[in-house]
């Protein structure tokens, strides 16, 4: 039952499947924190494992950078894989002093200007919403483990290099200022749009990677490595 993207096969996925943008996060969490974890598709190198964790079956899966990768993979995997649940585990830049370098943020709301969503379905909704039980789930698991969330609208952005402009404000306070925006990343406009569409769950934690208003930067090997408060709270959710 493979697919273009996917080889795995039937009863390869679990019902939950955590996503990372990149691939070897992926695999850094499946050797770090899954039991008996086993490779069930690499095809472009997206890789995707399925184990155990806590006695829970649970799969990893990479989404590649942007909404057209993760559109494609996550609808795969609700509609040919029977996943229920896809948690975005990515990383974002910061919009507001409040939210600083590792912290962890779940996402209440993803602000677009992408065609996706209208594209896809002709949603005209600026705003896509993750599963309420969801981020419920993530909530308890977050303070089971004692590790503090902030909570929020994100951007999701088509566009990663923005040319310059002079005009004030700049277009990141803007979204701040006007949508409540906290932070920015690339994909969860359109994870949370194919989830709407099919009747799937999905919600998205991110960690702090830049900033937007200090000069903090993670490297490479902090983001693919590093980021294991979010890991840790995305496991321990079991619906």
């Amino acid at each position: 039952m493979s697919t273009p993207h996917n080889r795995a096969q039937n009863g390869d996925f679990a019902p939950t499947v955590l996503m990372p943008g990149d691939p070897l996060r992926a695999k850094f969490i499946a050797d770090t924190f899954l039991e008996n974890p086993r490779l069930v598709t690499d095809v472009r190198g997206m890789l995707g494992y399925t184990g155990t964790y806590q006695g829970h079956p649970v799969s990893v899966m990479g989404s590649g950078m942007g909404m057209p990768s993760i559109g494609i993979y996550s609808y795969e995997l609700y509609t040919q894989y029977g996943v229920e649940n896809i948690i975005r585990i990515g990383s974002a830049g910061s919009y507001t002093e409040k939210a600083r370098l590792f912290d962890v943020v779940l996402a209440t709301g993803a602000y677009s200007e992408s065609s996706y969503a209208r594209t896809q379905s002709g949603d005209p909704d600026d705003i896509q919403l993750p599963n309420a039980e969801l981020n419920d789930a993530l909530r308890a698991s977050a303070a089971a483990q004692n590790i503090p969330l902030i909570e929020g609208v994100i951007h999701s952005s088509d566009v990663f290099y923005r040319e310059p402009f002079d005009e004030k404000p700049l277009y990141w306070e803007r979204l701040r200022d006007e949508k409540g925006c906290v932070a920015v990343e690339m994909e969860s406009f359109a994870l949370f749009h194919n989830a709407k569409v099919l009747g799937k769950r999905a919600a998205c934690l991110l960690t702090i990677s830049d900033s937007f208003v200090s000069p903090e930067i993670t490297t490479p090997e902090q983001r693919q490595t590093s980021f294991t408060a979010m890991m840790k709270v995305a496991l321990g959710v079991t619906l």
